[in-house]
């Protein structure tokens, strides 16, 4: 076992400690919430891991993004979190998909494999539904975060079943469960959400136009949430802390 893991098998033991090494682990969206999703499954020893993400670190995104900071304005978050998660364990084996998931082409390969977990930390509707209903029907673990924009106080955090989610009229939350709803999926999926009422001191919306590596062009309306530095990264931690304690074996308190 590397020493790199030692702390964490102090507590969970080296058996899980080797369990984790040989998963094979997802993370869709590296912003604010999937970022700190990608880095703790890396620091907990997850040794298989794919990234897909398709943007640039940009100025807004330096109060709450892990990997964002001034110097790197203007880099791909990809390259960006393969040369620090490469940096945390160098035998990380990692695939990564500079690119933008959507609900009208596969990504090349991506599920060839399947996945032990995902980790869903996408902002934009289609491609969140289109994610959640594949592995809702091809029976892959998925985690999804709904509701880290628009709030400030992360213990306001939990995670949920669909079927239990507390905050049913929120916007966000509310559209994702009627568009699932659609789908006939009504339970089955985790999330993790906020008890916390959605604020925003301004509405702001924008014109996204996004060109996939295939070269088909999107075009859509981006409604641009408030977002703290708080929220987001204590959602991601929440997302990695659950699919660590699904996939280890139960152990010695």
């Amino acid at each position: 076992m590397d020493e790199i893991f030692n702390r964490n098998a102090l507590f969970w033991g080296e058996e899980n400690q080797n369990i984790l090494s040989n998963k094979n682990i997802a993370v869709f969206g590296l912003g604010g919430v999937g970022g700190y999703c990608a880095e703790a499954l890396v620091r907990s020893g997850i040794g298989n891991l794919t990234i897909i993400d398709f943007d640039t670190v940009s100025k807004s995104n330096i109060n709450r993004q892990i990997i964002a900071l001034n110097s790197t304005i203007g880099k791909k978050k990809t390259d960006l979190f393969e040369q620090r998660l490469k940096d945390i364990n160098p035998n990380l084996n990692l695939k990564i998909l500079d690119d933008f998931y959507n609900d009208k082409e596969n990504l090349p390969n991506l599920f060839d494999k399947k996945f032990d977990f995902v980790a869903d930390a996408i902002d934009t509707m289609r491609s969140k539904i289109h994610l959640l209903e594949y592995c809702y029907k091809n029976e892959i673990p998925i985690i999804s975060s709904m509701g880290a924009g628009n709030r400030i106080d992360p213990t306001k955090l939990y995670i949920s079943d669909l079927k239990d989610i507390e905050n049913k009229n929120a916007p966000f939350v509310s559209n994702v469960i009627y568009q699932l709803k659609k789908l006939g999926i009504t339970e089955g999926i985790t999330f993790v959400t906020s008890r916390e009422k959605p604020f925003v001191q301004e509405k702001i919306t924008e014109n996204e136009k996004i060109k996939t590596n295939s070269g088909l062009d999107i075009e859509f309306n981006k409604i641009i949430p408030a977002s703290t530095p708080f929220v987001a990264s204590t959602a991601g931690i929440y997302m990695a802390y659950y699919i660590v304690n699904s996939l280890i074996k139960e152990f010695k308190r």
